[in-house]
């Protein structure tokens, strides 16, 4: 704020617009017409901004999620920390455990890498469950549980809890140890961010195994991408397509 001074000052402009043509309209309706198209205008590009990052995110695919994100990655701070982090962070979350462990292995250690703690545990969370260190993951989604909140606003302390506690459900799931809730943790952890859809669908898949429901199972492997050798997604989806048609006992 005080390296900016007049960063909210577009917002505070638009909410003073918004207000007048409110006020327009409900004076006269014949103001109802140009203020819904003003309204429409102004909201449809960031509408379909989100939309396509998430159709490009629910892909799957790795390279082209960070071409998407090449302009970020070149604007952050600390790049020479907080780029690999980005760029694990996206490999890590699609099953690319050997480049997320690359990626981790550039990040200079410094401040950044301390301050980015959180990053750092979500990724590490992932990598130990897809590699097999179950009491590695184990560690790393409590430690991620016991993260103070961040002192922001309501809806993104919701997101982070339910990402914090969709990586703990995960960890458990490919465990074969979920509880009574996990199910409903993965799904909120899905819904919260497009970019671990994918992860939470194959725990949510391994948990309805578990439970015998297999029909809920397929319909959660369906859709899902041709995943490339680099992705341990790949050999998760193929073991569970096995167990569905019962050449693996479960």
């Amino acid at each position: 704020m005080r390296s900016r001074p007049f960063a909210f000052l577009p917002l505070l402009v638009s909410g003073i617009c918004a207000v007048a043509l409110l006020r327009m309209a409900r004076e006269d309706p014949r103001y109802y017409v140009p203020v819904a198209a003003v309204v429409v205008t102004s909201l449809l590009p960031a509408f379909l901004a989100r939309r396509r990052m998430r159709s490009v995110l629910m892909s799957g695919d790795v390279p082209r999620i960070l071409g998407t994100w090449q302009q970020s990655i070149e604007r952050v701070m600390f790049p020479e920390t907080m780029a690999p982090l980005m760029m694990a962070t996206a490999y890590a979350s699609y099953g690319w455990t050997d480049a997320a462990r690359s990626a981790l292995e550039r990040a200079v250690r410094g401040p950044a890498w301390e301050a980015a703690r959180e990053q750092r545990l979500f990724v590490e969370a992932l990598l130990d469950t897809f590699e097999g260190n179950r009491d590695g993951a184990m560690t790393k989604a409590s430690e991620l549980l016991r993260l103070p909140l961040p002192s922001t606003g309501p809806f993104v302390r919701r997101r982070v809890t339910r990402l914090r506690e969709g990586v703990a459900a995960l960890v458990r799931a490919f465990a074969h140890a979920s509880d009574a809730k996990d199910e409903r943790r993965l799904r909120g952890a899905a819904k919260a961010s497009p970019l671990v859809h994918w992860a939470m669908r194959y725990a949510q898949a391994i948990v309805a195994i578990d439970h015998g429901k297999k029909e809920d199972a397929r319909a959660l492997l369906h859709g899902a991408p041709e995943w490339p050798k680099e992705s341990a997604f790949r050999a998760f989806h193929d073991e569970l397509k096995l167990q569905l048609e019962g050449a693996v006992t479960t």
